[in-house]
C-alpha cells in the first residue's frame, strides 16, 4: 500500500483535466492507497456545498480524505461551514507534513 498526496489548484470549470484528477484519486484509494486530495487556489472552488461539489463529495465517500486549504478558501470568501460533506479546511502545512512523511505527490 503507497500513500499519496494530490493538489488540485484548478476548477473543474477551467480545465477538463480536473475531473480525470479526481478519478485518479478515487482510483488510489479504490486499490487500499492512503490518498488525500488537496485543494489549493481556484481548485477549492468546487468545495462549496452544491451542486458544483457532488464530484468531491463522491470522492470524499470513496475514502479519499478531501483537505480544502483554509487560505485559499479565505481569499474566495467561502467559510468552512459552507463546504460540503467529506472536505474540511486545512492549512498548507498538511502538504509539507504529508511530503516529510515520505507520501508520493501529484500536482494538477
Amino acid at each position: 500500500m503507497q500513500k499519496y498526496v494530490l493538489i488540485a489548484s484548478r476548477d473543474p470549470y477551467e480545465a477538463g483535466s480536473v475531473g480525470s484528477f479526481y478519478d485518479l484519486a478515487t482510483g488510489l484509494a479504490g486499490e487500499g492507497n492512503t490518498v488525500t486530495l488537496f485543494l489549493v487556489q481556484n481548485g477549492v472552488l468546487p468545495a462549496r456545498r452544491g451542486r458544483s461539489s457532488d464530484r468531491l463529495a463522491a470522492v470524499a465517500k470513496a475514502g479519499v480524505e478531501v483537505l480544502a486549504d483554509d487560505f485559499s478558501l479565505r481569499e474566495r470568501g467561502i467559510p468552512a461551514e459552507r463546504l460540503a460533506a467529506g472536505i474540511r479546511p486545512a492549512s498548507l502545512s498538511t502538504v509539507i507534513d504529508h511530503l516529510a512523511e515520505g507520501r508520493k505527490a501529484l500536482w494538477d
